[in-house]
């Protein structure tokens, strides 16, 4: 493994990484591998959040598929069908900072102590 190569994010069926040296993000999803500059990782992020699932799924209710979402990359012409687990799956690699852990206070701690 690359020295300069810093895991971000993991997930179930995904990893999200940052190369140092290249100064390229890479996320990996199932059997999908894109390699992004920071711009690009954000735009990528801001289209996936914008997805209406409800929409997608409604208009294709009646299609045989599991993945009912699409997710247009690069080209028009080259499209990646999700489902809406799916979706939240990436939006979870995507937002890859880490949540602000609050730490107990000492009134927090509702706890009868009893000397034996």
């Amino acid at each position: 493994m690359c020295n300069s190569l810093r895991i971000l994010s993991q997930s179930k069926n995904g990893i999200l990484t940052f190369c140092n040296k290249t100064k390229l993000f890479q996320l990996i999803f199932n059997n999908l591998c894109f390699e992004l500059y920071e711009w690009e990782l954000e735009a990528f992020k801001d289209y996936v959040n914008e997805l209406d699932i409800p929409y997608w799924e409604n208009q294709l209710k009646h299609w045989t598929q599991q993945r009912k979402i699409p997710i247009s990359v690069g080209k028009k012409h080259f499209i990646i069908l999700v489902n809406k687990e799916e979706v939240h799956e990436i939006l979870h690699l995507l937002s890859f900072k880490k949540p602000h852990i609050k730490f107990l206070e000492y009134q927090d701690i509702d706890y009868r102590f009893i000397e034996n």
